[in-house]
């Protein structure tokens, strides 16, 4: 009951836009508005079976895992039924989502049943039909196609515009036997597309039933249940089934481009990993040398600078090349005087002076002027060792 005021409300707003256009008595206002609250309602499920075209695209990639369950626990249907629901957590796919559309549209087509059938009855009893009133309801049953009216059906059961419960409309056959068959074979068309692009690998005997029913039985069976529909129903579903097979294309093609798109990526990846021609396996690629002014990198010494020498830092005079600098390192030591090695300075005798008076004679090496120096006073001889 409550799922009718919706339905009949966008109903009504799309035969109020197209109305402004060609008149709210016109029946292409009504037939716009019909199909338009088709494509609303395919829509707001056009998520729904996003996610049911993916769940199903990965139930087939593991379908050989399936196959290896199902033959493991054949003797045990409880444990085969865990093992599935633990495969389909693991993949990330939900058996529900792929209902979910369907489900959703039964609903929706109960609704829009009752409403339209009941158009002729409220007509009868004076009254609106939901969020329609009286003169709209007038308006849908005198609105016709080649003088059939969008309430009428080929056998039309319930109660009509005349009270009765069973009317047959042999006028109805020119529009509702075209409606029907070319519903039919749109239903055909999209079940075909849909299991073209069944993995074989995923082949099973429910799969092989399935795709029966969706092939053959359904369009037979919207040829025959047609009769019983009235035309604006058969409008919702000529607009339905053509919508599914134009968004089944859609969809199938940019998943198709989303898995090229992930193979050429692991196929760079590969090729970037692989070693090059004339390049060990175990030799790792060479790596890019970085600009001398990216940030982190330490500027290159300039010519004569070595390179742990910091730039404008004069060198240290009198040290060789090549040497180690000492200043750093012996900062904190006391300094010698110079001309020492440790040692205790000799004592100068008394009466020794600067003048330049006691200074050697050229060629003499000490005081005696024998040529063999002389110790000085209170020295001791240091013992000579015996040769052996």
């Amino acid at each position: 009951m409550l799922l009718y005021y919706p339905i009949t409300f966008v109903l009504w707003v799309w035969h109020k836009v197209f109305g402004f256009a060609f008149g709210e008595d016109n029946v292409l206002a009504w037939v716009l508005g019909l199909i338009f609250l088709t494509f609303t309602i395919r829509a707001i499920l056009f998520k729904p079976f996003v996610s049911q075209v993916r769940s199903m695209k990965k139930m087939q990639d593991f379908a050989p895992e399936i196959k290896k369950i199902q033959k493991r626990y054949a003797n045990d249907k409880q444990r085969q039924a865990q093992a599935m629901q633990k495969l389909q957590r693991e993949h990330g796919v939900n058996p529900l989502g792929g209902c979910l559309p369907i489900l959703l549209q039964v609903p929706v087509f109960i609704g829009l049943n009752h409403t339209l059938r009941a158009f002729p009855y409220h007509q009868r009893i004076g009254t609106g039909n939901y969020t329609f009133n009286l003169t709209e309801v007038n308006q849908y049953v005198d609105s016709s196609i080649f003088d059939t009216n969008l309430s009428e059906a080929i056998y039309n059961t319930g109660l009509t515009a005349a009270g009765d419960q069973v009317a047959y409309h042999p006028q109805a056959f020119p529009v509702a036997i075209p409606l029907v068959v070319l519903a039919s074979i749109l239903t055909h068309l999209t079940a075909r597309h849909s299991v073209a692009r069944q993995n074989p690998a995923s082949a099973t005997q429910q799969t092989a039933i399935m795709n029966k029913l969706t092939l053959y039985i359904f369009p037979i069976g919207l040829l025959v249940f047609g009769a019983f529909l009235p035309i604006g129903l058969l409008v919702y579903f000529l607009a339905n089934n053509a919508w599914t097979l134009m968004q089944q294309r859609i969809v199938y093609t940019r998943i198709d481009r989303e898995e090229e798109a992930k193979k050429a990526e692991k196929v760079e990846k590969r090729t970037n990993l692989a070693p090059k021609p004339g390049q060990r396996p175990d030799q790792k690629p060479a790596q890019k040398k970085r600009p001398a002014n990216a940030p982190g990198t330490k500027p290159a010494p300039k010519p004569g600078q070595k390179p742990s020498q910091k730039p404008g830092q004069a060198k240290a005079p009198g040290t060789k090349p090549g040497a180690k600098p000492t200043g750093a390192k012996d900062a904190g030591k006391p300094t010698k005087p110079a001309g020492t090695d440790g040692k205790q300075a000799p004592k100068s005798e008394p009466g020794a002076t600067g003048n330049g008076k006691d200074k050697p004679k050229p060629g003499a090496s000490g005081a005696n002027g024998t040529g063999t120096p002389t110790r000085a006073s209170g020295s001791k001889k240091k013992p000579s060792r015996k040769r052996r």
